[in-house]
């Protein structure tokens, strides 16, 4: 006997419901996670006291946004996404549900390196500038629209020109995010030596 024939008929709607939400707090956390630690790194150029009392709030806020927001969020996403998988056991014969359980699998080495910086951060020797660290905020982007993209599309994973101009797109806003980052870092450097030198 299947294990499908054991859940009642909503259990579906139920694992896809709750998967969807779990999805939506785990990547929500991910995305703020990481700009915390930028913050926080570059609380490091401050002056002491000041540099103390920000890096000592910074470990705060990231401790308590990993273990009561992005840490959840990611159990309820793979306990129901185990729940889905048990419902369509079709799914696991499929290309695109390996492709996009090898992606989930990287989401999830990502989790737990953010853990692995966050420790680092708080014990102040994290050896990541702001710059690496924005550049790795951009990951869970990426993996996300692939994720996406596969699960929309499953077997039929387009690879025209619209699939081109969509990965140029988040290249393009990554880009331009970095981008901006330098400028305003180059702007704030050149107002500091004006400032100095009147």
């Amino acid at each position: 006997m299947e294990l499908a024939l054991v859940w009642p008929p909503e259990a579906y709607l139920w694992f896809k419901t709750l998967h969807i939400v779990g999805v939506v707090v785990w990547f929500a956390g991910l995305f703020y996670l990481v700009r915390l630690f930028i913050y926080h790194r570059e609380a490091a150029e401050l002056e002491s006291p000041l540099r103390e009392a920000f890096e000592g709030q910074y470990a705060l806020m990231e401790r308590r946004l990993a273990n009561i927001i992005t840490t959840p969020g990611m159990v309820v996403t793979v306990v129901c996404a185990v729940g889905l998988l048990s419902v369509n056991t079709a799914w696991l014969q499929q290309g695109w549900m390996h492709a996009k359980l090898a992606f989930v699998l990287a989401l999830l080495a990502y989790h737990a390196f953010c853990y692995r910086l966050m420790g680092r951060l708080s014990q102040g020797a994290c050896q990541w500038s702001g710059r690496q660290l924005r550049a790795l905020n951009e990951l869970p982007t990426l993996l996300l629209v692939i994720v996406v993209m596969l699960v929309v599309f499953k077997n039929q994973f387009p690879t025209g020109a619209a699939t081109w101009f969509i990965v140029a797109l988040v290249v393009f806003m990554a880009a331009s995010i970095q981008f901006y980052a330098r400028w305003r870092r180059l702007r704030a450097e050149r107002e500091a030596a004006a400032a100095v030198n009147t």
